[in-house]
This record gives structure tokens, C-alpha cells and sequence, in this order.
């Protein structure tokens, strides 16, 4: 089993992926950001394989505008050989990864300027999967699109028009339930006609289900069947309902005991599981860490060093609690260490653990900083203190600093980035 995240890279440096207007879209600026953009997925690349996240998908903003006319750069033959480096090195580690178009790529649509975007995408898409030099079980996940007042009619159309697409798309693509229109048992009888492989997702099953009334492992089970050799392992989508939100809003962490219950209930573990959540890869390293057989109390101690000042601001008791169940070097309860790290995030706002937290990294630092810099700090919490307002402002002084001195002990830490 392989369990990974989508696009952005949370708290590692040099994984942050650039954009721009169409206005500023000069060949020199598309240049610039291509440049940038590579830098970034190869620097994620390497997180990834550093933490043994074997599953990714690539953010569609690598290429700038890469189904747009605005784009006349040739970046698959310009940037070829780092394409294909970074391919070498995502199929070297066991990687696979995959992209996801964005909700205005509608094959089914009744507009055909739409359409003709839509196939515009899909190429752009494959050219970059294509160009990387991956297999094609690193896929090209869609969803069918819209009803248009006839779900029936509207299906036909998505399969005509996909039926129209060139061989090496449809190698790589996959279709997916979505929330609103189309459910499993809608994808799953497109799937039949056009022998195309389903993507289970499972908050989408919960908020569009179908009228069959089967169990999540029976689902993906059925799923399971529409994926053949040349596809790779059968991949889902895994997320949870953020509380209080509007429905389909994917969860800030996804919260371990609820995942675990999912995991356990499944009948074929070797799946690859993508997760869908705010807090993207400190997600899937805690999700990876609580059904690896091999983590260990090392792996833990260096989660906990991200985590401490983070939980440290929210609550010291927690904090002490935390530190308490790490003492035992022999019996690692990952659970419970996930559950109360999940704690200190439902906890609220605590001015005097803001401020603790604060002078504890400032410990760290202010020796070896400026004076500007000691007298900033300073005001920043004198302001706090007094009206409760500019915590963002403390934490990113701290991060300069703490990037400013090369601290990589701070530079990583989870107090910066939830």
C-alpha cells in the first residue's frame, strides 16, 4: 500500500510552486516560473522519497498556462532533460504519481468552446506525465462532468467525446464519483462501456450515494475490477467532512482514528490510498506512520520535534502528556500519540500558550540575533499581550529569524505552518 497527498508541500523549503496573471504571461516570466516550478517538484520529490511516501499528485500549475494559446514555449523539448530526470528519479524510488484537472476541464459539456478546452487540458496533462517518462499507471484522474437536465444524455456525450481523444490519453486516464452528479454506480456503467478504470472516493460516496446500498469495502471491491495490469494498483481518494462546514469541505487533519477504522476495514490493504485534506503531507506521514509495521520510536521522536512547539502553544498539560508517553523507548503507542497532538488542534486560541510557545523558540534565537531583530520580537509580543492581535506577525518573525540563522530544528517545525 502506498498513501500519499495532493500538490503542495507543507513546511518544506523549495517546494512552493509560482504563478502569475495572464497579463504578466511574457515568455521571459513563463521562463522564469517553468524554472522555479521544476525546482519545486524536484524538491518535493525528494521530501517524498526521504519520508517514504511512495504516492503524489502533481500540482497542474508546474507549466504555467500549459493549455493556454498565452504559452507558446515548446517546455516539453526546452526542459526535456530535467522532465525526464525528474522521471527517473520518481520511477527509481517506487513513486506514482498523478495529476487531476481542474473542475472547468468538462468533457460533457453542452458548450463547445468548453470541450475543445477541456481535450486542450487533458493534452497539456499527459504531455507533462508523457515527458517525465512515467508508465501509465501514473494516472490522469477526471470527473464526467455535468447532468445538463439528462444525466443519460449527458453520460452519452461524455463517452463520445472520449472516444475522440488520442490513445495516449486515454492510457492514462481514470474517471471519479463525484459529490453532486455522478455517483459510483453512474462511473462504474461508463466504465463498462469505455473499459476505463474508477477512482472509489469516499466522501463523495457519502454525500452522492447510489442506490444500491453497499458498504465502502464492497465499493471499492467492485472498483477494484475495473483496474487492469497496465493500470498499476487500484488507487482511491480518502478524506473526511470538515465539521461546521459547507458539504464536500475536506477536513485540516485527517484524524487518526477515524482513518484507522477505515483502514482496518478494508480487504485488500495493498491499495494506494490519496489523501484529500488541508494539512496535505503531515497528514500522510502521520497516516503512514500509524500502518507501517516498521515505524519506529525514532520515526515518533522525530515527528514530535515538528510537532512540540506547535502543541506547545495550545497547551502545556498536553504538552507534558505528550512528553510522558515518549519516556517508554520500548512501546510506542502511535495512536494515542496522534490522538493528543489531534487535541492540542481542536484546542482554542490560549494567549499565555501563544506567548509561552513563542519565548521558547525566541530561546533558540535571540542570542544570535540582531538587535532590530531583539527589538521587533519584543514589540510583537508587547502587542500581543496587550490586544491579543498579531500572532501571524510573531510566528513569521520567528521563521526569518530562524531561516536567517539556519536553524533546521526550527525551519521544520509545525509551529509555522498549523
Amino acid at each position: 500500500m502506498a498513501i500519499g497527498y495532493a500538490c503542495i508541500t507543507i513546511g518544506v523549503e523549495g517546494t512552493k510552486v509560482s504563478r502569475c496573471i495572464i497579463g504578466n504571461a511574457t515568455l521571459d516570466n513563463l521562463r522564469k516560473i517553468t524554472n522555479n516550478n521544476l525546482a519545486a517538484l524536484m524538491a518535493a520529490i525528494d521530501y517524498n522519497i526521504a519520508k517514504g511516501i511512495k504516492l503524489y499528485r502533481i500540482s497542474s500549475d508546474i507549466i504555467p498556462f500549459g493549455s493556454h494559446p498565452v504559452n507558446k514555449l515548446l517546455w516539453w523539448d526546452e526542459y526535456g532533460e530535467k522532465l525526464l530526470e525528474i522521471g527517473q528519479k520518481i520511477a527509481d524510488s517506487g513513486m506514482r504519481v498523478s495529476m487531476h484537472p481542474g473542475q472547468y476541464t468538462v468533457l460533457n459539456s453542452t458548450k463547445p468552446e468548453v470541450v475543445n478546452n477541456a481535450v486542450s487540458d487533458l493534452i497539456y496533462h499527459t504531455k507533462f506525465l508523457d515527458a517525465l517518462g512515467v508508465n501509465e499507471s501514473n494516472k490522469l484522474i477526471l470527473h464526467i462532468g455535468g447532468v445538463y437536465g439528462d444525466k443519460e444524455k449527458s453520460a452519452e456525450v461524455f463517452k463520445s467525446n472520449y472516444l475522440k481523444l488520442p490513445d495516449n490519453i486515454k492510457a492514462r486516464m481514470v474517471i471519479e464519483n463525484d459529490d453532486k452528479n455522478y455517483t459510483l454506480e453512474d462511473a462504474l456503467c461508463i466504465s463498462r462501456v469505455l473499459d476505463i478504470p474508477v477512482i472509489f472516493d469516499n466522501l463523495h460516496n457519502k454525500l452522492n450515494p447510489s442506490h444500491e446500498k453497499l458498504s465502502e469495502k464492497e465499493w471499492i471491491d467492485i472498483c477494484a475490477s475495473t483496474w487492469k495490469g497496465k493500470d498499476g494498483v487500484q488507487k482511491i481518494h480518502y478524506s473526511q467532512q470538515k465539521t461546521g462546514a459547507a458539504a464536500g469541505s475536506h477536513s485540516e487533519t485527517i484524524y487518526i482514528e477515524e482513518f484507522m477504522e477505515f483502514y482496518n476495514n478494508l480487504n485488500d490493504k495493498s491499495i494506494d490510498i490519496m489523501l484529500e485534506v488541508k494539512d496535505k503531507n503531515i497528514s500522510c506521514v502521520k497516516c503512514i506512520n500509524s500502518t507501517c509495521d516498521k515505524t519506529s520510536i525514532k520515526d515518533i521522536e522525530e515527528e514530535w520535534a515538528k510537532y512540540k512547539y506547535f502543541v506547545l502553544s495550545r497547551s502545556a498539560k498536553v504538552y507534558q502528556e505528550v512528553r510522558e508517553l515518549l519516556k517508554d523507548k520500548k512501546v510506542m503507542n502511535i495512536i494515542e500519540f496522534y490522538r493528543k497532538i489531534e487535541l492540542a488542534l481542536h484546542m482554542p486560541e490560549d494567549k499565555g500558550a501563544e506567548i509561552n510557545a513563542a519565548q521558547h523558540v525566541w530561546g533558540y534565537l535571540g542570542k544570535n540575533c540582531k538587535e532590530a531583530e531583539k527589538r521587533r520580537f519584543n514589540r510583537l509580543i508587547k502587542d500581543y499581550t496587550e490586544n491579543g492581535k498579531g500572532l501571524k506577525s510573531i510566528k513569521s518573525h520567528l521563521l526569518k529569524c530562524a531561516e536567517a540563522q539556519n536553524v533546521e530544528y526550527l525551519k521544520n517545525s509545525y509551529y509555522f505552518f498549523i
